[in-house]
């Protein structure tokens, strides 16, 4: 199990790449995945508006490279750091490719608030959790964590 200080050195890696996909005009979201050794296997980030894929999310990007590079049982001992707390279709990505642990900086509860009318009805307002626990299978949840930092990349942009 990561120590707290490893999980937020990830984190702070994930809030970086939101930077850079804000800075490509790009929603500020960005994911990393990481090995139960510790060893960082992927990182990515937003894609949808750059990409024109309104399904571009850094999570999704992040969940589909990794099912086409790493079998279940690699995928079951890692865990995937996000910026932001996964929607509830990144939450499915996840839980249907088999990745065993989600740690996130910034509630999607949080990031609601900075949002306008109209980003706040384009939303899922459903926590990871949530639709973990629907699951038959568990997937370890941390966070929120490191809130304050990971809300500065979004605040202006929404």
């Amino acid at each position: 199990m990561p120590s707290r200080a490893e999980d937020e050195g990830h984190l702070l890696a994930t809030i970086e790449l939101a930077r850079r996909a804000r800075e490509k005009g790009n929603h500020p979201f960005g994911a990393l995945l990481v090995d139960a050794d510790g060893r960082v296997l992927l990182e990515d980030e937003n894609t949808a508006v750059a990409g024109g894929d309104p399904i571009g999310h850094a999570q999704i990007n992040l969940v589909r490279a990794a099912g086409a590079r790493f079998a279940p049982e690699v995928l079951s001992g890692c865990t995937l750091y996000a910026s932001t707390e996964p929607c509830a279709m990144c939450a499915g990505a996840i839980y249907w490719s088999g990745i065993g642990r989600v740690v996130f900086a910034l509630a999607s509860a949080t990031l609601g608030t900075l949002f306008d009318d109209d980003a706040r009805a384009a939303t899922l307002a459903l926590s990871c959790r949530e639709v973990f626990a629907h699951g038959g299978r568990a997937v370890e949840v941390e966070g929120p964590l490191l809130e304050e930092q990971a809300v500065e990349v979004h605040r202006g942009f929404w």
